[in-house]
């Protein structure tokens, strides 16, 4: 194909009436000419055209009608092939379509099967196996597999045939999974070997010894090309553990945690690299694997990878801590510190007079005892007095600051003995005035009058007075603050309008002042919507006008509509704010129930509509299932467990009990997201949650 017809009709075709990630799709005519032209150009025109018609995975109207193009030039067989034919891949690939019908770009791709079939016979071996990939993606059940089967029959090449088989389980599963049983053995080359065991068990083949040896024996696999732009089969390992996780059963479970344990204590250090990965992945997966794996993981604790899993796994990796504590009073501060850290989270008792021994050297396991979203560290008298040492010591920088006065607020009246650093340090960091209070709030009179004076001295900032204020109910200095806060601009409205509620009538007046803040923009940012909500709570608070807080509320949900993804959390917490007026929310009831639907808003919903509403009208039933639905698509698992607690097993109907105790029970974890040291954890708190309702 020359390039001419390569590139018919493309100056005549409408491109201004599709659209790519960045608009109107006038663009695409230069860069698919660059791109068939070839030389310099042709490298920049398909990053170009991954960045507008492939954006981060998503494809759009211009995709489709770019499809044919790139198709005749992929076809055209000039230098890119391989590139464009990757490209057209993506695109038939892709799920996440925007404002398209579903798999409109993928029946783009499937219509040029015919053009792409003789590219399966190129001499190059990147274009065969790029042409078998982009087949498979079609999902085509016709063309596609006659010409995947004709190839395999001729194909020599062991990554070629790897994608061809790879390809024939994306369009003929079952047919595949046969092809899959003869090539098990140690003859068959390692990349086929592999293909072999993903495609079958993505056809749900039973897993037998023959599928374990064969995995064995290809480690360490990372070094093998099956279906390379893929980044499932980049890490093959790791992919065979998840699909045998995923197929939830006993024997399945086992059979992953069989080729781990056997990876785990293999000699090399790269098969022990790739277990360690996949391990990782199947703790996050599974609630079981820690239990199965740990005696495997706790043996290899001076390796990184392994030593930060078991840190994630904290106290169910207990079986580890003596390894963790004979490396962590090693000489070498480095493997030290990294080992002290992992004990901090996985034996925090243990962990602690190793901290007080090295503290000013342990910089890693300090943050990890500081850890503002980890359960308390435990307090320890001599760990006491090592913070409190270096607390006074000169330069240190705001992180080891946070951490050490975390430590001393965590450790409440314990600390006393700290005061006197804390007034120290608190000139120059402000949050030690939230450490003072908790410190001394159950002292002695005379010390909580000092504190008191500490910080009415040093009350510059909202922080500060406000922890004057809980300390000892004084409000002259958190009213000043406030005033000066409001007056000072939009940035700390919302921190003031919290202060603020927290003085109830004493801020009267102030009300002006808050009432002038509120945002009038049909479309808000965020921070505006936030300002909105602590205004109308600070309202309620302060002079219980219930009509000026409801109306700032709805207008805040009213302006948010048709954009709640982007809106998730600010919705929620305007929902959370109107469950603080109780029955004189009444008249948002409507926009509340309806978002119900919403599993992300709904346990908030539930939980407001259950403070709002008259106890004798309420339907608790659908408040239930509205929060069991959230938590049973991992939307608000968090809040569905609160607003489970909240309604009370009565609330739920013995199908509702099931279900709940199923997430409680079921194997896989229903925590999938979040920061990766807490993901684990919190899975366990929640199915702790789940148990008790």
């Amino acid at each position: 194909m020359d390039l001419a017809d390569a590139l018919a009709g493309l100056d005549a075709h409408p491109w201004a009436s599709v659209s790519h990630a960045y608009g109107p799709a006038e663009d695409l005519p230069d860069l698919l000419r660059a791109l068939a032209e070839g030389g310099g150009g042709a490298e920049e025109a398909i990053s170009e055209l991954y960045s507008c018609i492939l954006h981060q995975g998503t494809v759009y109207s211009a995709s489709v009608d770019a499809v044919p193009y790139l198709a005749r030039i992929a076809a055209g067989a000039r230098p890119g092939a391989a590139e464009v034919l990757c490209l057209l891949g993506g695109l038939a690939e892709s799920d996440d379509e925007w404002e398209i019908a579903p798999g409109a770009v993928r029946a783009a791709v499937a219509t040029q099967i015919p053009l792409l079939i003789p590219l399966l016979a190129h001499e190059v071996v990147n274009v065969r196996l790029l042409t078998a990939s982009t087949l498979g993606h079609t999902r085509n059940t016709e063309a596609a597999p006659v010409a995947l089967r004709s190839r395999w029959k001729v194909e020599a090449d062991p990554g070629v045939r790897a994608e061809l088989l790879i390809a024939l389980g994306r369009v003929d599963r079952s047919g595949a999974a046969v092809e899959t049983r003869a090539l098990l053995g140690a003859d068959t080359p390692a990349p086929l070997r592999l293909a072999a065991l993903l495609v079958a068990l993505a056809a749900g083949e039973p897993w037998t010894d023959a599928h374990h040896d064969a995995a064995l024996g290809l480690l360490p696999a990372r070094e093998f090309t099956v279906d390379r732009y893929s980044m499932h089969h980049r890490e093959p390992l790791y992919a065979i553990v998840d699909s045998l996780l995923r197929r939830e059963t006993e024997a399945d479970r086992e059979a992953a945690f069989a080729l781990l344990d056997a990876a785990l204590r293999d000699g090399r250090p790269e098969v022990r690299a790739e277990a360690l990965s996949a391990a990782d992945h199947a703790c996050h997966l599974s609630r079981s694997a820690p239990r199965r794996l740990v005696p495997a993981i706790a043996p290899l604790a001076a390796e990184y990878p392994a030593s930060t899993l078991l840190g994630k796994l904290g106290p169910a990796a207990a079986e580890a801590a003596p390894t963790l504590a004979e490396l962590a009073a090693r000489p070498d501060d480095e493997t030290a510190d990294q080992a002290l850290a992992v004990l901090v989270r996985v034996a925090p008792r243990q962990a602690a007079p190793l901290l007080a021994r090295d503290l000013d050297r342990r910089p890693r396991a300090l943050d990890a005892a500081g850890d503002f979203q980890a359960p308390a560290f435990p307090f320890d008298p001599a760990l006491l007095a090592a913070v409190r040492a270096r607390l006074a010591a000169d330069g240190l920088g705001n992180n080891e600051t946070a951490d050490l006065v975390h430590l001393l607020r965590q450790w409440g009246p314990q600390a006393a003995a700290a005061l006197p650093e804390l007034y120290a340090v608190l000139p120059r960091f402000q949050y030690a005035a939230t450490a003072i209070t908790a410190v001394a709030d159950a002292g002695p009179q005379a010390e909580r009058e000092q504190a008191g004076a500490v910080l009415r001295a040093a009350a510059g900032s909202l922080m500060v007075a406000r922890a004057h204020h809980d300390l000892t109910g004084e409000t002259d200095v958190l009213l000043d603050a406030v005033a000066k806060a409001l007056a000072a601009g939009p940035r700390e409205v919302a921190e003031a309008a919290q202060a603020a509620a927290t003085l109830g009538a004493t801020a009267a007046g102030l009300l002006r002042a808050l009432r002038a803040a509120v945002s009038e923009d049909a479309e808000p940012t965020t921070p505006q919507l936030d300002r909105d909500i602590a205004i109308a709570t600070a309202l309620w608070e302060i002079d219980g006008d219930a009509e000026e807080a409801v109306t700032i509320l709805a207008s805040v949900l009213d302006r948010t509509t048709g954009n709640q993804l982007w809106y998730r959390w600010t919705v929620v917490r305007a929902i959370r704010a109107t469950a603080l007026l109780g029955a004189a929310a009444q008249p948002l009831i409507p926009r509340l129930e309806q978002l119900l639907a919403d599993p992300e808003k709904a346990p908030a919903a539930a939980l407001a509509l259950l403070a709002i509403t008259d106890p004798d009208v309420v339907d608790l039933g659908r408040l239930a299932e509205a929060a069991l639905h959230s938590a049973e698509t991992g939307a608000d698992i968090s809040g569905a467990c609160e607003a489970l607690q909240a309604l009370g097993v009565t609330a739920l109907s013995p199908h509702q009990r099931l279900r709940v105790a199923e997430l409680a029970e079921q194997d896989r974890r229903i925590v999938g997201s979040g920061v990766a040291n807490s993901i684990i954890r919190e899975d366990e708190r929640l199915r702790a949650l789940l148990t008790a309702i």
